[in-house]
């Protein structure tokens, strides 16, 4: 029976050699993500029901992230509870305070994503994974308890939508560009409970960081998971990089697999992309909606984090003076460092932004760039539903990095291709 990545993956991680589209299966759970938010009520749940076993600490990453540096004594208090337990069951790979970082940028980064795994992670983010040919998917802190105890999970098989992407990227045109264009296309819900398989010419010339960003939103079209098949660009990446075991299994759709939707996207033909509030679905060409007022940018987040996305930022800043409180977050401490070692940390500073330590803090309306009652943000990150960063009567607009640059300098969105 042919069979899309999606389903042959979650074949192999139930002992089946074939399933279709709304199957019930256990899974069989390769590597599982924990942060400080949903880790510690899973650490709750398991000691209350005397369960004190982890099913592998090898296969377990433990990073805080949310909240980190801790913001008050309850984001502290749950750092407290992460970093006992992780040490307790002697979970291997623990990134702690100075080694800490955003989660989906910090695990790809150190080596614990391989094509054709299962992977789950108590955010809803966590389907960025599929960006290596690896079904990767959200979970909550109950399966979360489920999957850290057993190593199992039981999966409903999502049915598959494929996005074909052709042509190549203008100038100015980033893979966020596309990610929001899609969403555009299908609305919020979309895709719910369906895997997202983007395939197509246009992915050849998009490197991994770049899409890590198109799966890193298919959950904002109610997708189960976005998966990228495996090719040079994901060896690269890879080989030198991984933790562990260094093998893998490489899956591929069948040419005759079935799909309950299919699209194309011309890239080519993309311009510069906001999504207007407050929905990721609100995406307007930067032609239509250029010249509006905004009151802080931030550069940042699993989205667009990555050492790319700070170069692009950079490239567009460089000898510039921001007009409103900029706020730029690497995504890991390597990251970090790499852009303090290729000097944009001082392209940054010069051009008045803020530069600050890896951490999700805005992003979640935790804190370092909560916004006030009718202010916006210009920001490169994934959501922008009511009261996302801060205030309720606040809003949001997502964009790639250069939109984000380029309207710091303006102090309204602006086109970044003016600047390129």
């Amino acid at each position: 029976m042919p069979m899309t990545i999606t389903e042959k993956i979650l074949a192999r991680a139930a002992g089946k050699t074939s399933i279709r589209a709304g199957d019930l299966i256990n899974a069989k759970i390769d590597m599982i993500m924990c942060h400080d938010v949903t880790t510690p009520p899973a650490i709750t749940m398991l000691k209350e029901h005397g369960i004190d076993n982890v099913f592998d600490p090898e296969k377990i990453v433990v990073t805080p992230d949310h909240f980190q540096p801790a913001k008050d004594i309850k984001s502290a208090e749950l750092h407290k509870r992460l970093d006992q337990w992780a040490k307790e069951k002697k979970i291997r790979y623990y990134y702690k305070l100075g080694r800490a970082g955003v989660c989906h940028a910090l695990l790809p980064e150190q080596g614990h994503i391989r094509p054709g795994e299962v992977i789950v992670g108590g955010d809803s983010h966590t389907c960025t994974y599929g960006a290596f040919g690896a079904f990767s998917t959200g979970i909550g802190s109950t399966d979360l308890a489920a999957a850290i105890a057993t190593g199992i999970l039981w999966f409903k098989v999502p049915a598959s939508m494929k996005f074909v992407l052709t042509g190549s990227l203008p100038k100015g045109v980033y893979s966020k560009d596309v990610i929001l264009e899609v969403i555009r296309r299908i609305g919020t819900d979309g895709a719910l409970y369906r895997a997202m398989e983007f395939t197509g010419p246009a992915l050849k010339e998009m490197s991994m960081e770049a899409r890590m960003t198109i799966t890193n939103m298919a959950i904002e079209a109610g997708g189960k998971n976005g998966i990228i098949g495996f090719d040079e660009t994901t060896k690269a990446y890879l080989n030198g990089r991984l933790k562990g075991k260094t093998e893998y299994t490489v899956f591929e759709s069948d040419p005759d697999a079935r799909y309950v939707h299919e699209d194309t996207v011309d890239c080519s033909k993309l311009e510069p992309i906001v999504a207007f509030p407050h929905l990721p679905s609100g995406g307007r060409p930067i032609s239509q909606c250029a010249g509006k007022v905004m009151d802080q940018a931030y550069i940042g987040s699993c989205t667009n984090g990555r050492i790319e996305d700070l170069r692009i930022a950079a490239e567009i800043l460089k000898d510039t003076e921001v007009r409103i409180r900029t706020i730029v977050v690497p995504a890991t401490p390597e990251i970090w460092k790499q852009a303090l070692d290729e000097g944009l940390a001082e392209i940054f500073y010069e051009a008045g932004c803020v530069v600050s330590a890896p951490t999700c803090g805005a992003c979640l309306g935790g804190f370092m760039g909560i916004l006030a009652e009718g202010e916006r943000c210009i920001s490169t990150t994934n959501r922008n539903f009511v009261g996302r960063m801060g205030h309720p009567r606040s809003e949001v607009y997502l964009a790639s990095p250069a939109i984000a640059a380029a309207s710091a300098i303006e102090g309204k969105l602006a086109d970044p291709r003016k600047y390129l």
